[in-house]
């Protein structure tokens, strides 16, 4: 018994020790992919020309912790909630990040696509997976065709022309299932003019992005979100149920006159 209770002592020494290490080394290691990302952003982003994507690996290693901001996890677990475990398509879709880590898992196939070869490059570098096809594109002329369940459209629909957004919404439609649903994300236009030099058209507000939605969708749902930088606005769209309605078979919404007390 005594042997035992040494032995037991002994590997609680030993775990308490190992775990000391790897803690330090743990430590040392976010530290250090931390401090690269702040370099990759700094020079990414601040020597010209800025690039047509933004490397979500900084959000992750570096931005998060040094500015507690978690708005950028927002594009992705709001998209998440129009997927149908169907086939994906995500147009403009960047570094891949939330093909990979959002929608991958919830699809049977996701097909993203980018017009900017760098972006291409480095999705297929850093969030490869097996169901995820990653294919260069221009959508305003060469959008890839097929059926889909859902068409995520995120951070990219203020990149073109009122005129582009349209004839892109109607190659969208014409490629949803009936029962699909488009999802996506922009930004409202500061007051003292457009965040980025390439975007073409900011939104007023969510009643000026929900007016290029409708002529194309019986069902619109436009919705904010406000951190002290950024005026966000995501939207969902479809001829069939969308997120949170009564008839969306994922939620149960109760109103009730009075406290139901037990």
């Amino acid at each position: 018994m005594r042997n035992s209770l040494r032995t037991i002592r002994r590997f609680l020494r030993f775990k308490k020790l190992r775990e000391r290490v790897l803690q330090t080394e743990a430590s040392m290691a976010v530290r250090w992919v931390s401090s690269a990302h702040r370099r990759l952003l700094a020079v990414q982003w601040g020597i010209p020309p800025q690039p047509e994507h933004f490397d979500h690996n900084i959000d992750l290693f570096y931005q998060w912790r040094a500015l507690r901001n978690s708005l950028w996890l927002e594009r992705g677990v709001f998209g998440s909630l129009a997927l149908r475990m169907g086939d994906v398509l995500e147009l403009a879709c960047g570094d891949g990040f939330n093909a990979r880590n959002f929608y991958s898992l919830r699809s049977r196939r996701v097909v993203a696509c980018d017009f900017d070869p760098v972006a291409i490059a480095t999705a297929k570098k850093k969030n490869a997976a097996p169901n995820i096809e990653y294919v260069l594109a221009d959508i305003r002329s060469a959008m890839p065709k097929g059926k889909f369940e859902s068409i995520v459209w995120d951070a990219a629909i203020e990149h073109f022309t009122p005129d582009e957004i349209g004839k892109i919404l109607t190659d969208i439609v014409s490629r949803l299932t009936d029962d699909g649903i488009l999802s996506g994300y922009t930004i409202v236009e500061k007051p003292d003019g457009k965040s980025l030099s390439h975007h073409e058209y900011e939104f007023k507000g969510k009643e000026d992005l929900a007016r290029f939605l409708t002529p194309h969708f019986r069902n619109v749902t436009v919705f904010e979100t406000i951190y002290p930088e950024r005026h966000n606005l995501y939207f969902w769209a479809s001829n069939s149920a969308l997120p949170f309605r009564s008839n969306w078979p994922h939620t149960l919404s109760i109103a009730a006159s009075e406290p139901q007390r037990t």
